[in-house]
């Protein structure tokens, strides 16, 4: 069961996505886990054969426990598998997540794994089920995320009395809740922890949006840029000339990151936050972290992320968009060192060659870590994060 979370101590098995006998190559989504903020793709980074299942779909394990055994292969692949096929990209990760295995190309002697496979279901009452005759599919769970507990197999072998479903509302709130407590207990190791100052620079962005809006015209509405992803490159060209704030404080030393895997901080529909990586933000152009930014965001919001997607950010960007606040001053997700917050941009009184007028302003915020760095080299980031912004067209 992996790390995806600084605070994550359990997870739950909902589904295996490969089976034994199955090859599986490096990024290959072999399993989905739940924990208290998504449901999340677990990829594979081995190459070789499914030999068994150590844990089954519905079971609560620690971090760190083995979930399967791969047998490791050098390079010879099964015959069903041509040895220079890869897997076929994650296409149909823009959405929800299917309910099936996503074709690979490959043929495959096994079966899709059922439907009745991402029930969840706590293995007391997976026995006790079958002991008694009970169809899992008949039963509504009353647990978290809607779990079928011992008690639900109970009730529902002794007939009638058996509750109604619960709402979708219900399983909604428990989400909900076990959210905020995982984000409650990761906010409160940051302000204990992590000694934190705050730094603001008010940017005039009226360049950005000018080029933003020229850029614009000649996309389809459907391809068209956002000024938050300037933002997000801005900050991981920034971090190059800082490179002390793209890192993660472990063991009692920091230990600066080789990839800058920036973290979108996305609000989640009825509440929470979740902030997943995009991968070396600062080598991707402006329309590949548009469509990689709309695809998590997506996701997010449908609790389908990957692996390490949770797990790789090394810093954190927050946007309050239009309607929010005119800045932000966050706390720091641990291990991170440093958050990065945009606010509401809006026109202000700003002074130009002597002249005051109105131009559109945006304040960008540093919160980072004291053990790591200091106001000056703060200051220097974000002097670089406004110089960048200034030339939109070289971003």
């Amino acid at each position: 069961m992996p790390i995806l979370g600084a605070d994550m101590q359990v997870g739950t098995l909902i589904a295996w996505r490969k089976q034994p006998g199955e090859m599986v190559h490096r990024g290959d989504i072999i399993a989905e886990v739940e924990t208290d903020k998504a449901n999340v793709e677990v990829e594979s980074f081995l190459e070789g054969v499914v030999e068994r299942h150590l844990v089954e779909p519905g079971e609560e394990v620690p971090v760190g426990t083995p979930l399967a055994i791969i047998r490791e292969t050098a390079a010879a692949s099964p015959a069903s598998s041509p040895p220079t096929a890869a897997p076929a990209p994650p296409e149909s990760l823009l959405a929800t997540p299917p309910s099936s295995p996503s074709p690979t190309g490959q043929p495959s002697a096994e079966p899709a794994p059922p439907r009745a496979e991402r029930l969840r279901v706590s293995p007391a009452a997976r026995r006790r089920a079958t002991e008694l005759g009970v169809e899992l599919t008949t039963v509504a769970g009353t647990g978290p995320g809607g779990r079928i507990q011992l008690e639900d197999i109970e009730r529902a072998a002794a007939g009638p009395v058996a509750p109604a479903p619960l709402p979708a509302a219900s399983s909604a709130d428990a989400r909900q809740t076990r959210m905020r407590q995982a984000i409650a207990a990761a906010m409160t190791r940051s302000h204990r922890e992590i000694p934190q100052f705050h730094l603001l620079k008010t940017i005039d962005v009226s360049r950005a949006l000018a080029w933003l809006a020229t850029e614009n015209e000649h996309l389809p509405v459907a391809n068209r840029l956002l000024a938050g992803v300037l933002f997000i490159k801005a900050t991981a060209l920034a971090l190059r000339e800082v490179p002390e704030l793209n890192a993660v404080w472990q063991d009692e030393q920091v230990a600066l990151a080789s990839d800058i895997n920036v973290g979108v901080a996305s609000a989640l529909r009825g509440g929470g936050l979740v902030a997943p990586a995009l991968h070396h933000a600062d080598q991707r152009t402006l329309g590949d972290l548009m469509r990689g930014f709309l695809d998590l965001v997506q996701r997010a919001r449908a609790w389908s992320l990957r692996a390490s997607e949770m797990t790789d950010p090394t810093v954190t960007v927050t946007s309050l968009g239009e309607s929010g606040a005119d800045a932000g001053f966050g706390l720091i997700f641990p291990p991170q060192v440093a958050l990065i917050g945009f606010g509401r941009i809006g026109e202000r009184p700003w002074v130009v060659d002597g002249q005051v007028m109105a131009r559109p302003l945006v304040a960008a915020t540093l919160t980072a870590d004291h053990r790591v760095v200091d106001g000056h080299r703060g200051s220097v980031f974000l002097e670089a994060l406004d110089r960048l912004l200034q030339e939109p067209q070289q971003l």
